[in-house]
Order: C-alpha cells, then sequence, then structure tokens
C-alpha cells in the first residue's frame, strides 16, 4: 500500500504531530487554509466515510480534534470531512480538517 498518510502513521514520513493516541494521529497540514490547519487520521487505513464500518472511528477523530481544541484554546473552528475526488478527497484514507483561524 502506497498511502502517505499510512506512512507518516508508521513514522516513515516526517509530519508535524500535534496529537496522538492508540487510535488517531494529527498533524499540521503542509498547504493550510487557515491559520490553524490540523488533518486528523485514523491509525488504521479505511479509504473514506463511505468505507465500511467508518462511523466507528469518526467519534475518535472528533474526540481528538476536541482535545486539541480545549488544550489550544480554540474557540471557533470548522471540523470537514471530504469524501471522494468530486468532494475533495485528495488522499484515499480518511482524515478530518480541523481548521480555525484566518487564511494564512
Amino acid at each position: 500500500m502506497d498511502c502517505i498518510f499510512c506512512k507518516i502513521v508508521n513514522k516513515e514520513l516526517p509530519a508535524d504531530i500535534v496529537y496522538e493516541n492508540e487510535n488517531v494521529l494529527a498533524f499540521k497540514d503542509i498547504h493550510p487554509k487557515a491559520a490553524v490547519h490540523i488533518l486528523v487520521v485514523p491509525k488504521i487505513h479505511i479509504e473514506s466515510i463511505n468505507s465500511e464500518n467508518s462511523e466507528n472511528i469518526v467519534g475518535d477523530l472528533i474526540l481528538a480534534a476536541k482535545n486539541i481544541i480545549k488544550r489550544d484554546n480554540i474557540t471557533g473552528y470548522k471540523l470537514l470531512f471530504n469524501i471522494g475526488r468530486e468532494g475533495g478527497q485528495m488522499v484515499d484514507h480518511l482524515h478530518m480538517h480541523l481548521l480555525a483561524g484566518n487564511p494564512s
């Protein structure tokens, strides 16, 4: 499998990691669309929200974002999932964008 997010999870590629627990890894987006732009990904490979059993991990992604938001005192933010190429998903590994602040 040649998944860039799997390689980041496995520490085969560098990333600016901001949060990690047993199920989730969060790191700064290399092409930020806001002052804070963090990608929150499951440690297991799931292609998208449309994948079977994706609902089992989505709650973990949201809880991780809540932990980051609380820790960093972020008051206004967006949580965003892109699904499929038509929906803007560029990497075929389920991920959630945490965006806050003005575009950088």
